[in-house]
């Protein structure tokens, strides 16, 4: 009977950030790592990152093999950028279900960390002057995913932040027209005779 020998280290797929790396910790948004350092934890060795939120002010320290279970990742590339501003520009998709589930599914796509969900969280939330005003609960949504999704266009097109909400709202303004409830109805027909020609 031959015995499997375990490995004394198991190799784990790391992913290699650097100091001063950009990243995007789904929980908190965009972070930089301010340093890579070890310490030790109950006679164990660990390799930490210390990664830097500057606008929450805020330093967190991540384990290198935890980062793939916590969902870390490097910035989005410029595809995924361009992928979730063209989001924008969609039809804002709101279920009928009681708000409070949906404000959870969108509170899911926040953390997800995933560009692309968190722009359609904007898209959905958002806005025009001439719409009926957002409650609290939806206020603080939309703005925590537009905060999100501004931080990580800046620093993946290294612009300061108020460019890339001019750069959002941009591509927000592109999308369907959004009217007062009595005047939509009017606005889906109109489309949907321009779609059907």
């Amino acid at each position: 009977m031959s015995q499997t020998k375990i490995p004394s280290k198991v190799a784990s797929p790391k992913a290699s950030f650097k100091s001063n790396e950009f990243i995007v910790y789904p929980a908190h948004g965009v972070g930089q790592i301010v340093a890579i350092e070890e310490q030790e934890v109950a006679g164990f060795k660990l390799e930490l990152y210390v990664i830097s939120f500057a606008k929450d002010k805020m330093t967190l320290k991540v384990p290198t093999p935890k980062v793939a279970s916590v969902g870390m990742r490097k910035l989005a590339e410029a595809d995924v950028v361009r992928k979730a501003l063209d989001t924008l520009m969609g039809r804002a998709r709101i279920k009928r279900t009681m708000w409070s589930r949906r404000a959870q599914e969108y509170e899911a796509k926040i953390n997800s960390g995933d560009l692309v969900a968190i722009a359609e969280v904007v898209r959905d939330l958002y806005r025009s002057d001439v719409q009926p005003e957002q409650s609290y609960s939806e206020r603080q949504l939309y703005e925590a995913a537009l905060d999100r999704m501004a931080r990580e266009i800046a620093a993946v097109q290294k612009i300061g932040d108020p460019e890339s909400l001019k750069l959002i709202e941009g591509q927000l303004s592109k999308g369907p027209r959004r009217l007062a409830k009595g005047e939509e109805a009017a606005v889906v027909e109109e489309t949907d005779v321009d779609e059907a020609a």
